[in-house]
């Protein structure tokens, strides 16, 4: 709540006490949602005083910023017919602000109320003192901080929700209050009275356990037990406990204790008025009526065995044991050594825990594997004393017997092996990619390049036309267990693919090697080398070329063939000169008539990293090139060139030696 709304009444003092109120935690009875008054719409309730307490910071969807729970008081209640809800909360001390919010808390755990604001059905802080609450001529349905009506429009009640009012002193006195319900048309008075629901025997025949269909008065509750009477036994009953009352106000279970031990069979036990003057009470003053009977059955101490193991996954590394009745947590041994599993394959257990134990107690009991359980089949986990001592005990102190056990169903894991098998003709490849179907997989995913095929065939069959790599991938399961594969096929291993390395030229004093590059299954090669020679060997012998002509181009064929007569050509050709020896013209006539028109570097085959410059009688450069085959055609700048003599500079590396050459002379160009 913001302070601001009552400073300009409050003093200098006041204000200080007001600023340092601290959020000290509410302990009492009533004044936590958890512990709230149950009430009748019938009553009126009268709090003489209040502890000063609270300050937990309560969300409301209208009033910014939200206010808290300062010194409060809770009452829950439940709606039995739809209708308007009124009601009057008059201060003892006429200065005392008191202000009010009402929760829904349906189906909800009653502290969230101080996180869920969309719990709030009706609110008023206003900052006036006075009488508060509920009536059918008020404006809003909440009232926020500040000098606003201290009543808000009474709040619509939906039958069957259940509804918290929370009831704050801001003044921080000790002055209480009387609150009553009335106006308004809700009916928030339960008529229904008590029924007994259930009874169920302790361990040692002495206490048992009584289950109501509605919470009662704890009050109402006769603690020397005799509310009750047992009809076939002359034990009597000794004493009866709600449970929660220390901290609550009702219960629905009650304990009671027998003065001695009852013997193994069936009893009844019947209600009965009290030592107190009435048999069970609810807050509305409903009684349990007398001579509601329950039979029991009261068992010989008997000990626990296990139920069942929670369902089994894939490669489980955790076992989950559920024993037929809680067991004492302190009772199993951390090391495991409590159990033993049998089965198909050997299983080792790692540690033993329990699962959410509470007051000593747990069903669930956690066994860790040493390593996961991959084998399929019938397992059987036994019980056998442990390094404590003992085997499990009950909450009768009462021990398992060792040898009883429990058995479940193991699976096999799965392996997405894939298989290939591949039928190539001359033009195309039949891929069949299968996998073995072992450990009872049924379900077979088969996806290639964004096809898809599910079912329950082990295989995946396609025609490809085209040679390349072919990618598969195989998920299979056997309803538990998955796995994931991958398969590659590269078609040119399948198909006969002629190709082989060779030297774009061959200079007459050269010695040549072929290198076959074929891909695929070639089982022959037919060479035919184009200088008269030929070859049936995957590696040829060296090959020798001459040419009567400045150039000429010489084919090389392959021809490979695979052992079911698909086969592949290729023709390469080679360039073959009539010699290499390098040499410069000493003079060219570029007049046109197709002989000597060109200066450049002849036969400069076996040159690498070329670089040839041209010069005029100036020193001026007129032509340059690092590609032997370009020639120059006299001309400089666009113009032809005057006749005369030009300086020439050639620099290149020899192939063969690696040598790097300069040479440099003249040519003469004649006009």
């Amino acid at each position: 709540m913001m302070i601001s709304r009552l400073i300009s009444t409050l003093t200098l003092f006041q204000v200080f006490f007001l600023t340092g109120f601290g959020q000290t935690p509410c302990n009492t009875p009533g004044q936590n949602p958890t512990s709230a008054f149950p009430v009748c719409g019938t009553g009126t309730f009268i709090q003489s005083s209040v502890n000063l307490c609270g300050g937990r910071t309560l969300p409301n969807p209208v009033c910014s910023p939200s206010y808290d729970d300062r010194n409060p008081y809770y009452y829950k209640f439940t709606c039995f017919e739809a209708g308007t809800l009124g009601f009057l909360i008059t201060p003892n001390a006429a200065s005392s602000d008191y202000d009010w919010q009402i929760f829904d808390i349906t189906g909800r755990n009653p502290n969230d109320i101080f996180t869920a604001s969309g719990l709030t059905v009706s609110s008023n802080w206003s900052g006036n003192p006075g009488e508060t609450g509920t009536n059918g001529t008020a404006a809003g349905q909440h009232e926020c901080g500040g000098n606003t009506p201290n009543f808000s429009r009474w709040p619509n009640l939906v039958k069957g929700h259940e509804y918290l009012l929370m009831i704050s002193h801001f003044s921080n006195n000790q002055a209480g209050y009387k609150l009553e319900f009335k106006g308004g048309t809700a009916i928030i008075t339960d008529t229904a009275k008590p029924l007994m629901k259930e009874l169920k025997a302790g361990c040692s025949g002495t206490q048992f356990y009584l289950k109501l269909g509605k919470p009662v008065k704890c009050a109402s509750i006769a603690t020397d037990g005799s509310d009750w009477e047992f009809v076939s036994s002359t034990i009597p009953i000794s004493a009866a406990t709600g449970v929660n009352c220390n901290g609550g106000f009702d219960t629905d279970s009650i304990l009671i204790t027998t003065a001695g031990q009852l013997p193994a069979g069936t009893f009844a036990i019947r209600s009965k008025k009290g030592s107190d003057g009435n048999t069970l009470l609810d807050f509305c003053d409903n009684a349990l009526a007398e001579g509601q009977a329950l039979v029991v059955n009261v068992l010989p101490p008997a000990p626990t065995s296990p139920d069942s193991i929670r369902k089994v996954g894939c490669k489980p590394v955790e076992l989950e044991l559920v024993m037929r009745d809680p067991i004492l947590c302190n009772s199993i041994a951390a090391d495991g050594s409590d159990f033993v599993i049998t089965g198909p394959a050997p299983v080792l257990i790692a540690s033993a825990a329990q699962a959410n134990c509470s007051n000593n107690q747990v069903k669930v009991i956690r066994l860790l594997l040493r390593r996961p359980l991959t084998l399929g089949g019938t397992y059987t986990v036994s019980v056998k004393k442990g390094s404590d001592g003992n085997t499990l005990m009950n909450a009768c102190n009462i021990e398992t017997l060792a040898g009883e056990s429990v058995s479940f169903t193991g699976y096999d894991s799965v392996l997405a092996r894939i298989d290939v098998l591949v039928k190539s003709s001359c033009e195309a490849d039949t891929i069949t990619f299968s996998n073995p179907g072992s450990n009872g997989i049924n379900l077979w995913r088969w996806t290639e390049t964004g096809t898809s095929q599910t079912g329950i065939t082990p295989f995946y069959r396609r025609v490809y036309n085209a040679p390349g790599e072919v990618y598969v991938d195989l998920t299979v399961s056997n309803g538990v267990c998955t796995d994931s594969g991958k398969a590659v096929v590269n078609l040119s291993n399948f198909r006969v693919k002629a190709a082989f390395e060779y030297p774009s030229f061959a200079c007459p004093t050269d010695t040549i090697r072929f290198l076959d590059k074929s891909t695929g299954p070639v089982t022959s090669w037919k060479w035919n080398f184009g200088n008269g020679n030929q070859s049936t060997l995957q590696t040829p012998p060296e090959q020798f070329y001459s040419s009567n002509a400045l150039l000429s181009r010489v084919p090389v064929e392959l021809v490979v063939s695979s052992a079911n007569g698909c086969s592949d050509t290729i023709i390469q050709i080679i360039s073959v000169p009539n010699n290499c020896y390098i040499a410069i013209p000493n003079a060219f006539t570029p007049n046109g008539d197709g002989l000597n028109d060109f200066l450049y570097p002849l036969n400069a085959w076996k040159a690498t990293d070329l670089v040839f410059k041209v010069y005029n009688r100036y020193g001026q450069l007129v032509w340059e090139t690092t590609d032997w085959t370009r020639k120059w055609d006299g001309s400089t700048g666009g113009s032809k060139a005057p006749g005369g003599t030009f300086v020439w500079v050639l620099q290149y590396t020899e192939i063969d030696t690696g040598k790097r050459m300069v040479q440099k002379g003249t040519t003469i160009l004649i006009r």
